[in-house]
């Protein structure tokens, strides 16, 4: 047992920490073990914070998609891996990129792709598509989209 806290003050503090904001099981487990908890009080406490709906995995994957995309403009190819790294099902991840409307991620695509290539001050043209290219796959957008993009800035 904890010296510092006991369950229940335990308990109440990730409570909080889940109302605050949505929290994956991960990131639960992970600051469980930051408070010096014994793996059997984990679980427990884990298990109480997901029967009291503080703790929802696939609330949280759905929240975390809309948020990056709307937030930060990130593709679902990102949106994918980063929910992987934090151990989120596949099934949930279909679930939270079905959040994202196709005429919402195709809307949010045209306008950063744009707003990129205009602010682009390259003059060799490879070495422009390339940046963008480049700057569109690191957002998480798929790479058929970007190159059916690219062909359409570049004879505009």
């Amino acid at each position: 047992m904890n010296d510092n806290f006991n369950q229940k003050q335990v308990l109440q503090k990730l409570e909080h920490f889940c109302a605050y904001q949505e929290r994956c099981h991960a990131e639960v487990i992970s600051k469980l073990y930051s408070l010096k908890m014994a793996p059997d009080e984990i679980d427990n406490i884990v298990v109480q914070l997901i029967e009291g709906n503080f703790l929802n995995e696939t609330r949280f994957a759905c929240s975390f998609a809309r948020g990056k995309h709307r937030i930060k403009f990130w593709g679902k190819i990102r949106i994918t891996n980063e929910l992987k790294a934090r151990q989120i099902s596949s099934t949930n991840i279909t679930l939270a990129l079905k959040e994202i409307s196709a005429e919402e991620y195709i809307t949010t695509f045209d306008q950063l792709s744009e707003r990129f290539w205009d602010s682009l001050q390259e003059k060799n043209n490879l070495k422009k598509r390339k940046k963008f290219c480049d700057y569109l796959l690191r957002r998480g957008y798929e790479s058929n989209l970007i190159y059916d993009k690219v062909k359409v800035l570049e004879t505009s």
